[in-house]
């Protein structure tokens, strides 16, 4: 059975993971998600992750990060779906919180931040939001 729907399926389980308390959570591997998680650990919501691969499979192994106890991922929600799709152009990119949260967006030059697109001068397609 295909995922229609793999960056909400990642999301899910990082936020699944973190109400259960557990510091790692596992799942299949891609480029996209690899961007992904590269950005949220540059961001400071996720303590790391590493890959590997077996049988001509991979998989990624992300480490949850807390802060006293609680996760350091307060809200995490997707904005951009399959059935709906969200472009912004520079100006347009949403602003979390005044700043105070990241929008992740997918721009002709890589996934990167909502803050990172603005300097850079392009939009993109708003994948999530973390606060």
């Amino acid at each position: 059975m295909s995922m229609t729907d793999p960056i909400a399926d990642l999301l899910t389980r990082i936020r699944n993971a973190q109400s259960a308390g557990k510091p790692t959570v596992g799942m299949g591997a891609s480029k996209l998600k690899l961007a992904i998680l590269s950005v949220l650990k540059d961001e400071g919501y996720i303590a790391g992750f590493a890959t590997q691969s077996e049988g001509g499979k991979s998989t990624v192994s992300v480490d949850l990060k807390y802060h006293d106890g609680r996760p350091v991922i307060d809200r995490i929600e997707r904005v951009s779906r399959p059935g709906l799709r969200i472009y912004r152009g520079k100006d347009e990119l949403p602003k979390v919180l005044g700043g105070l949260g990241v929008a992740i967006v997918s721009t002709p030059h890589g996934v990167m931040t909502d803050k990172q697109a603005r300097a850079a001068g392009t939009g993109g397609e708003v994948l999530f939001v973390v606060q």
